[in-house]
């Protein structure tokens, strides 16, 4: 009976060493993957304001009504990456940051699991030395007495750590439920999408306003393909330095 007890404990024990693994697998796995598009959003916000720093040095040359025009649109374009900028810093300190806290985490974790699992192994080796004792020596009392006493200790003490490890997985198991919903919550502030349609609406208008008559005039018109050109360089830089960050 005592045996099928350790063996039930066991199955559950590794239970919750899979748990604890598929942990440290996946939230490492969403770790890299959320620190990668972090970087990305902060490149796009450079690469934004340099954009804005172009438009407004190109503004400085032209007509004061495309000027303003111009103006306009590089301040409501710098607006967006200002939004741009609040979601790179509330991804890094919201998801980010937890979820390299969960390596030292399941560490801890590990190590629980440890030392469950030795503290179950002396118990198991204590009553297979209690039984080989009993069939030996059936009429020494002193020697079975002495084995039941280790025994109990070992039985003990695996009792004590098995509670332990069930306390501390019911607490790793809440705090990751919890934390996973703040990751969700964490990607847009609340009213940050109300925000952001805003602020789209009012920069269409001045661009498409101010550069009308100049495309129309055919004195503002750029070449289709090489902005298309220059944007597949682009997108081909990002590959070669994502491709550097994983390397190192």
């Amino acid at each position: 009976m005592m045996r099928r007890t350790l063996e039930n404990r066991n199955a559950q024990t590794k239970q919750l060493q899979t748990a604890v693994s598929n942990v440290e697998k996946h939230f490492g796995e969403l770790c890299q993957i959320f620190a990668a598009y972090v970087r990305k959003t902060a490149r796009l916000r450079d690469k934004a304001d340099l954009l804005v720093n172009e438009i407004n040095a190109y503004a400085a040359t032209e007509t004061p009504h495309l000027k303003l025009g111009l103006m306009n649109f590089a301040d409501e374009f710098a607006k967006l990456q200002d939004y741009r900028q609040a979601e790179v810093e509330r991804l890094e300190a919201k998801v980010v940051e937890p979820l390299k806290a969960y390596g030292t985490i399941v560490k801890m974790k590990r190590d629980d699991l440890k030392a469950t699992f030795t503290a179950r192994s002396r118990e198991a080796k204590q009553l297979t030395q209690l039984q080989r004792t009993r069939q030996r020596n059936p009429s020494d009392r002193h020697i079975i007495s002495q084995a039941e006493t280790e025994l109990q200790r070992a039985a003990m003490d695996a009792s004590r750590t098995s509670r332990h490890l069930e306390e501390t997985i019911d607490n790793f198991e809440r705090q990751k439920m919890k934390d996973i919903k703040v990751f969700r919550n964490s990607l847009y502030a609340p009213d940050y999408s109300s925000r952001l349609d805003i602020v789209r609406a009012n920069s269409k208008s001045p661009l498409q306003r101010s550069l009308s008559a100049k495309c129309v005039s055919g004195t503002g018109q750029v070449s289709t393909c090489r902005l298309r050109k220059d944007q597949q360089a682009e997108d081909d830089e990002d590959e070669e330095l994502d491709a550097t960050e994983e390397e190192n």
